[in-house]
C-alpha cells in the first residue's frame, strides 16, 4: 500500500505538485522577518477617532505624554523596528516613521531627543507615548503622565542604531536631521 502511494506521488500527480507549492509558501515566510521601513500610512480609525498620518515639514504642539513598556518590548512596531523599553523612543499617531522628536517635559524642563517609530496612543487626549525609558528620562514614568511639548527635528534614518539613555550622540542624530540648505554630513 505505501509503495503504491508512493508510486502515484513520484508519478506527476496534481496531489504532489499541490503539496509542493503549499509547503513552498509555508516556508516562504517562515524566515522572512518584516524590514524597518519609512511608513506614513492611511487614515485609520481607532476608538472612534480618525487619524490622518501625514508628512510633515514643521510639527510642534504641546500635550499629554504617557509611556508604554513591558507589555510591547521585545514586538514589532508600526514600521517594523524592534520595541526596546529600554532605548529612547516614541509612539505618535500621524508622525512620519521613523521620525526624530524633541519632547520638553513643560513641569521640570527635561528635554530629550527620541526616534518615533510606533502608532499611538491611542487614549483620548493623549499627544504621544514616550518608551519606558524615555518617560524615567523625562521625570514622569512614576506619575505616568506629564504634559510635554513635541517639536519634529526630521526624519530618522532607517540604518540608526536606537538611543539609549546615557549616549551623547542623541543631540548630534537629531541636529543632522535637521533641515538645512545643504547636505549636512555627520
Amino acid at each position: 500500500m505505501l509503495l503504491m502511494a508512493r508510486n502515484r506521488w513520484d508519478n506527476g500527480s496534481m496531489g504532489w505538485k499541490l503539496s509542493m507549492v503549499v509547503a513552498a509558501l509555508l516556508l516562504a515566510g517562515c524566515g522572512s522577518d518584516p524590514q524597518p521601513h519609512y511608513k506614513i500610512g492611511q487614515p485609520y480609525r481607532i476608538n472612534g477617532t480618525v487619524y490622518r498620518p501625514a508628512f510633515v515639514t514643521a510639527y510642534q504642539e504641546t500635550g499629554v505624554a504617557s509611556w508604554y513598556g513591558a507589555a510591547y518590548h521585545g514586538r514589532h512596531t508600526a514600521n517594523s523596528e524592534i520595541y526596546d523599553m529600554e532605548a529612547l523612543t516614541a509612539a505618535h499617531p500621524t508622525l512620519p516613521l521613523p521620525s526624530i522628536v524633541q519632547v520638553t517635559n513643560l513641569r521640570n524642563g527635561r528635554i530629550l531627543v527620541v526616534r518615533v517609530n510606533d502608532r499611538g496612543p491611542f487614549v483620548a487626549n493623549r499627544l504621544i507615548d514616550l518608551s519606558q525609558a524615555a518617560a524615567r528620562e523625562l521625570g514622569f514614568e512614576r506619575q505616568g503622565l506629564a504634559e510635554v511639548e513635541v517639536v519634529w527635528l526630521g526624519l530618522a534614518e532607517l540604518d540608526d542604531d536606537l538611543i539609549y539613555p546615557g549616549e551623547d550622540r542623541q543631540y548630534a542624530m537629531a541636529q543632522c536631521r535637521l533641515p538645512r540648505p545643504k547636505p549636512l554630513v555627520c
